[in-house]
């Protein structure tokens, strides 16, 4: 694809208040969003009507999120909607992969191949809901991963596409010759099969990735379709966007098989004055004693006794080391940003707060639109994770507004370019892998019964 008809691709962050860490305290909010099925139906028409690519929910299995479980959520809104994708987080380490091979695949099948999967290994706080002591550190989280991955790829191929007959002379509603037991023994799985739905409309539903650890890189590379990362500056964008890309050539795919898609919070006025008082307004109904408690979870010391427009004491972070078990990426972009731009304290709540971790750009219709030109042309994504400050009105500016000044810039589609999520984003559909894998394993029993 040649650099003239290339074209962003941009995801929306759907949930109840917004992005910003006071969104609920903003009058122009409804406090109590994430639990109306209405305020998720109105997110979803719109980023429709703005030819977004997807919607995306994250979800973990603790703490008070006060939200929707995606399946739910995403089967109501595609009977709701006809092209917008859904992107679905789901955790490995707490999950079995029959059940999430099932779920994906009859949500692609209700959307008519909408669904997309977003990969995470999950989080700390969840293992005492599991019956789990401890959470495992996150070399091992990334092993069971990709086989966890590897598994429901292989049910999702346990079905040929012409499996299914509806035959009503001769009665027959299936060639059970074309649905196969998968027969799956890793390292720590082990499944028999075949799936018990028809192979997704897809293929496979997209799958995403969402780390930006060493781990969750090569589990990109290896695996995703597209990434969700959270680099707060060009530079650091850039050398991700290398980085991952050129990781993609060992495990035999392309560079356009991967869209990378950085987190943006975009506080959009028809001016810059205008956006500036908007970032302003929120920043005043920020808990700062708050957030200053839990950025200073990073140091030594507590953040709280220095003044606003003081430096951030970078020579006083504790180790990354001690991050190990928990999300590491995250504390590390927030940090590199820190360094980079040499951020007061204020500027370090502000770009923490904005978008919990991804980068924060303020500014008119006109400034937004070259901030996502400039990153997507020199090499830093592909598009863009839209985490709008506040609901609905963030997103109603992003697309009524930028999205139009994009396609004026010939950067942004005109029209979906297909059904599927998949033929929008460009991407592929997966040929079935089972006779190959099938043929592969016979080959490994053979020589292993040869050499005895």
């Amino acid at each position: 694809m040649t650099d003239s008809s290339r074209k962003a691709h941009f995801n929306v962050f759907i949930r109840g208040t917004g992005h910003h860490a006071a969104s609920s305290k903003h009058p122009l909010v409804n406090p109590n969003a994430g639990l109306d099925l209405a305020h998720f139906a109105n997110q979803a028409r719109t980023a429709e009507r703005g030819l977004l690519d997807s919607l995306f929910v994250a979800d973990g299995y603790a703490g008070l999120s006060r939200g929707f479980e995606p399946f739910t959520l995403f089967s109501a809104l595609a009977a709701l909607t006809k092209h917008i994708g859904f992107i679905a987080t789901v955790g490995t380490t707490y999950n079995d992969p029959y059940h999430v091979a099932r779920q994906f695949a009859s949500l692609d099948h209700i959307s008519k191949g909408r669904a997309a999967w977003n990969i995470v290994t999950g989080a700390q706080s969840a293992a005492h809901n599991f019956g789990r002591d401890e959470h495992p550190d996150v070399e091992q989280r990334y092993k069971v991963g990709e086989e966890f991955v590897d598994v429901v790829k292989q049910l999702w191929d346990s079905w040929e596409e012409d499996a299914l007959v509806y035959n009503k002379e001769k009665d027959i509603r299936l060639d059970s010759s074309k649905v196969y037991n998968i027969n799956f023994q890793g390292e720590y799985y082990k499944v028999k099969g075949p799936l018990n739905i028809p192979r997704p409309p897809q293929g496979y539903p997209v799958l995403v990735q969402a780390g930006s650890s060493e781990g969750g890189k090569e589990l990109a590379a290896r695996t995703a379709e597209a990434i969700f990362t959270a680099q707060q500056t060009l530079g650091a964008a850039q050398e991700f966007y290398k980085d991952v890309k050129g990781r993609l050539g060992k495990f035999g795919r392309k560079t356009d098989q991967l869209l990378i898609l950085p987190g943006l919070c975009p506080i959009i006025g028809d001016t810059e004055a205008e956006a500036r008082d908007l970032e302003e307004e929120l920043f005043t109904l920020l808990d700062t004693q708050n957030a200053l408690r839990n950025l200073s979870r990073f140091f030594t010391v507590d953040l709280s006794e220095y003044p606003l427009d003081a430096p951030v004491p970078i020579d006083k972070l504790r180790p990354a080391e001690e991050f190990r078990v928990g999300i590491t990426s995250r504390r590390d972009v927030i940090i590199d940003a820190a360094i980079r731009d040499k951020f007061t304290i204020k500027q370090f709540i502000s770009r923490s707060a904005g978008g919990h971790g991804h980068i924060t750009h303020t500014g008119s219709v006109l400034q937004i639109a070259d901030f996502i030109e400039k990153w997507f042309r020199e090499g830093g994504a592909d598009g863009f994770n839209i985490l709008p400050p506040i609901f609905p009105t963030g997103l109603d500016a992003f697309v009524d507004k930028v999205i139009p000044e994009l396609q004026n810039r010939g950067i942004f589609r005109t029209a979906y370019e297909g059904r599927t999520l998949r033929e929008n984003l460009g991407l592929a559909r997966p040929d079935n892998q089972h006779n190959k894998i099938w043929a592969a394993n016979n080959q490994t029993i053979e020589a292993q019964e040869a050499a005895r």
